[in-house]
């Protein structure tokens, strides 16, 4: 049994339906390892439970794992917008979140966001899109949302490249500059939590 294992078999049991979800996502999707898995969808259903936010913005749908999280534990009159740039699989997407509280948005983060943010308020962000462009979302998104509010950036250890100091592709550069920053940011409270590939969860002060 790997540590993984044992995890899994000592949390909240995966739903159904997020259970098959995944097993097809691994079965259809290039990229599968981008979904969310099971222990990390708990701590997501988790935080968002303890935040309690009021809107939820989501940076990377993928094939909305993780927005099935986030409703499953938020509050009842909270929404999730999530952004997708693959147009591809977008009414499989609308499928999955028909009769859900989740706005499915289809274009590039960057270009959605300065609408999104002017027209709403959101007290929770999960930064889970393109790992080059962190760093503009983060700058775009911090000083749009307010004081108590919450950043969920995944994929911040990078399968532990952002330790190589051979490692210098697009994606990982972008993912240790974003660290870089954000742990130098005075404007906010931060912790790395060490699950699955990294996730940072940040606090606007």
């Amino acid at each position: 049994m790997t540590s993984d294992d044992y995890i899994d078999s000592h949390i909240d049991r995966e739903p159904d339906e997020l259970r098959r979800l995944y097993r097809r996502t691994h079965l259809e999707r290039l990229y599968p390892r981008m979904c969310t898995d099971h222990a990390q969808g708990r701590m997501l259903v988790m935080l968002t439970r303890m935040i309690r936010p009021h809107r939820i913005l989501e940076l990377g749908t993928f094939t909305g794992y993780s927005a099935l999280c986030f409703a499953e534990g938020m509050p009842e009159g909270c929404v999730v917008d999530t952004v997708e740039v693959d147009d591809e699989y977008a009414g499989e997407l609308l499928s999955l979140f028909e009769g859900r509280p989740i706005n499915l948005h289809i274009g590039d983060a960057e270009k959605l966001l300065p609408e999104l943010l002017a027209r709403n308020t959101y007290d929770m962000v999960f930064i889970d899109a393109n790992k080059r462009r962190y760093m503009e979302y983060y700058n775009l998104v911090l000083p749009a949302i307010p004081s108590g509010a919450y950043i969920l950036a995944d994929n911040t250890l990078w399968g532990g490249k952002v330790l190589d100091d051979d490692a210098h592709d697009p994606q990982t550069d972008g993912i240790r500059a974003f660290n870089d920053f954000v742990a130098a940011d005075s404007r906010v409270e931060k912790v790395i939590i060490p699950v699955r590939d990294g996730l940072t969860l940040i606090r606007k002060k």
